[in-house]
């Protein structure tokens, strides 16, 4: 990470929302109302484009429609956090890339992870000749062991969603963290490295599972992280037009479709 990055690439916001989503179904508080297009959220994801490649981090129920509404129409492979729905049942919609582009979907995670997502979705993998199914590649990863994907290096890493531990990604110059409660001493030293990161934070009231905002932004002063993008947001965070302007300088209340650059 602390070597010099030459080449641009961009990152997308696909979704910054909860597993439920914002506006939430039934719900009509003054954000799942809100005309304002950054209070509408779809799911936690994020979109990573440059010269060789591009790929997602997880795959939501909200795939399709973030790929139709962020005109996403090159997608060479998936790295995945962790098998929670919100980040994983978008599997299906791998179909049209598959068309297009004539090969199977590389998805990349931990082998708690795609066992469990194989488990889910018996019909992919089993061994049946019906066209049209999805074609994925499942491959396992560990954290701290790099992965070349086309020429970028993305390195996962350990945090913890409570007590489950899922994984962060680092790649050129950004960090990618979602779900998380509590970030090991291995991974900090390598979000200290980075010139952007993203980092959960779920709203106001302590959670079990997620750091809410005081504890994301204690956990940025105390770790002297800037340029810090906050996502995986409720609801109940509040307005974006009211929370953002109130964040210490460097930390960004993130929304969906806003383009960040990364180098590499």
């Amino acid at each position: 990470m602390s070597r010099e990055f030459n080449r641009r690439g961009v990152f997308t916001f696909t979704g910054t929302g909860t597993s439920q989503g914002v506006p939430v179904i039934t719900c009509k508080c003054e954000v799942c109302r809100s005309a304002d297009p950054r209070d509408r959220r779809f799911r936690s994801s994020g979109y990573v484009s440059f010269e060789e490649g591009a790929f997602m981090i997880d795959i939501g129920p909200d795939f399709r429609m973030q790929c139709l509404n962020f005109d996403i129409h090159r997608l060479d492979g998936i790295f995945i956090t962790h098998e929670h729905i919100d980040h994983v049942n978008g599997l299906d919609d791998v179909r049209p890339f598959n068309y297009l582009q004539g090969r199977m979907m590389p998805m990349y995670g931990e082998s708690r992870v795609l066992k469990e997502i194989k488990r889910r979705n018996r019909y992919i993998f089993q061994p049946i000749a019906y066209f049209g199914l999805p074609q994925i590649e499942l491959i396992r990863v560990k954290p701290y062991k790099i992965v070349d994907f086309k020429g970028l290096e993305v390195l996962p890493f350990r945090v913890m969603h409570g007590e489950l531990p899922i994984l962060g990604y680092a790649f050129g110059d950004m960090i990618y963290i979602t779900d998380a409660k509590y970030v090991e001493v291995a991974a900090i030293e390598i979000l200290k490295q980075a010139k952007t990161i993203v980092l959960n934070a779920l709203h106001h009231r302590p959670h079990h599972t997620h750091f809410n905002l005081s504890e994301a932004l204690d956990f940025i002063s105390k770790h002297g992280l800037s340029n810090v993008y906050l996502t995986h947001i409720s609801h109940q965070m509040g307005l974006y037009g009211e929370v953002s302007p109130s964040l210490p300088s460097g930390v960004h209340l993130a929304y969906d479709g806003l383009q960040l650059p990364f180098h590499y």
